[in-house]
């Protein structure tokens, strides 16, 4: 038997059921899962507007800002529309979905959802309105491709951002949304992968893609001789600790419920972050001999990435060793591996979020069973790394395959990047005509 969450991932197949399925045996709403899981959802919300807009923009520099501030913004006005009209159906209908069978539907759900058909007000997904499960997971939806955002900032084109948000939600963040979540029958969920969370669907997706796209885009000019320091960590810094707070409904919002599992979720999201902080700056410290606000919440955000696939099987320890082992690792593949490969991803995606993902993701395994203190049903600690291994490296090849498909079709029709003069002059001004600091006054 593998572990089955109190979640999402177990798919409520009376949330898609008929009318008929409802009277036979009715759902009774729980007032104190749905407080807590609208509170969940505004938190998830605030991750990206304005936690991940201000962590990005003050990273960026100065004549950069507004753009950053803006793609984040689009993304979520343009997901939340696409999840709306088929998004939502595409990743979680249960249409045609057999436990064992693999088929178009353990890929990619169906279109009886479009534009969210037959959610009333008193549809019913586990003991919470079906309408906010759909707000829930839309913002995840939204905060993927946003995270992709660092990856290629100072440099793509409003329209291809616009164009490639819409293309890779649909062909690379739904079909992965319904392979882990959907439930019975989903390729991934099947095969018994672990990801309470978002580690595969979210993190590893989002940071394999980013690294695609520094690498087809290009280096920013000047990159790397020229030194392009982060021109606000105070913004960083506001951003980094939005994000933190808003990753407790990330974490705790995905048990569905306000229960022991919620709350175990935020106790260890709270010991892998602040582990992380204090890996990373630890590091940091011995090898240039002084800790930076940027290193500590770097690895904070590392801590987060690395506890989200786990958040609903690991105790507290292992969540510890889980946070101060990725901390160290990401400075690492954030600074020295960055540096030796020479690729230009801006705001480190890749080098933490798809390794603080993939590390998390592998170690979710082991780190559930009862032997080093987890809450997983796992047998076999090398059967269930196995298992998560085989997930994280479809993620990472459907992820790169299909994001390098879409980043050359726009490249050949409308063009990825913007020009010398303007990638000279600052997006803010080339592409949106404005100023985030008007001096004069």
């Amino acid at each position: 038997m593998r572990f089955e969450f109190p979640r999402r991932s177990v798919f409520s197949l009376l949330a898609f059921a008929p009318v008929a399925a409802f009277a036979q045996a009715p759902a009774t709403l729980d007032s104190g899962d749905t407080a807590w899981m609208l509170t969940a959802t505004m938190l998830v919300l605030l991750m990206t507007i304005p936690g991940l807009a201000l962590f990005y923009g003050g990273m960026v520099r100065a004549k950069n800002l507004l753009s950053v501030l803006m793609q984040c913004f689009a993304i979520t006005a343009l997901v939340s529309v696409l999840w709306v009209i088929y998004g939502y159906s595409l990743a979680f209908s249960t249409v045609g979905m057999h436990p064992g069978a693999v088929n178009l539907h353990a890929v990619i759900g169906g279109m009886d959802r479009l534009m969210l058909k037959g959610i009333a007000p008193g549809t019913l997904y586990n003991k919470v309105p079906e309408s906010v499960f759909v707000m829930f997971q839309m913002t995840f939806a939204i905060i993927t491709p946003a995270l992709i955002v660092g990856a290629f900032a100072e440099r793509m084109k409003f329209s291809a951002l616009l164009w490639f948000t819409a293309l890779w939600l649909t062909v690379v963040y739904l079909p992965v949304a319904h392979m882990v979540w959907s439930g019975p029958g989903s390729l991934l969920g099947d095969l018994g992968v672990l990801d309470f969370a978002g580690g595969t669907v979210v993190h590893i997706n989002a940071g394999i893609a980013g690294l695609v796209a520094c690498l087809v885009i290009g280096k920013r000019r000047g990159y790397p001789t020229t030194h392009m320091p982060p021109h606000n960590l105070g913004y960083t810094v506001i951003g980094g600790s939005l994000l933190w707070l808003g990753w407790f409904g990330f974490n705790a919002g995905s048990a569905v419920a306000a229960n022991g599992s919620a709350g175990m979720a935020m106790l260890v999201t709270q010991i892998a972050t602040a582990g992380a902080a204090i890996g990373w700056i630890t590091v940091e410290w011995l090898v240039h001999r002084r800790p930076s606000v940027l290193g500590i919440v770097s690895g904070a955000v590392a801590g987060l990435v690395a506890v989200t696939p786990a958040a609903g099987t690991v105790g507290p320890g292992g969540a510890l060793v889980l946070g101060l082992l990725a901390g160290a690792l990401c400075f690492f593949t954030a600074t020295k591996l960055k540096q030796k490969l020479r690729y230009d991803d801006t705001l480190d995606v890749f080098g933490v979020h798809a390794v603080a993902g993939i590390f998390g993701a592998l170690l979710t395994g082991p780190l559930a069973s009862a032997k080093l203190g987890g809450f997983g049903d796992v047998t076999s600690l090398g059967g269930q790394l196995w298992i998560q291994a085989k997930g994280v490296g479809f993620t990472i090849a459907w992820s790169a395959v299909l994001t390098l498909i879409i980043l050359k079709l726009i490249d050949w029709t409308l063009g990825l990047r913007v020009n010398e003069e303007q990638e000279q002059i600052g997006l803010d001004l080339a592409l949106h005509e404005e100023k985030a600091y008007n001096l004069s006054n």
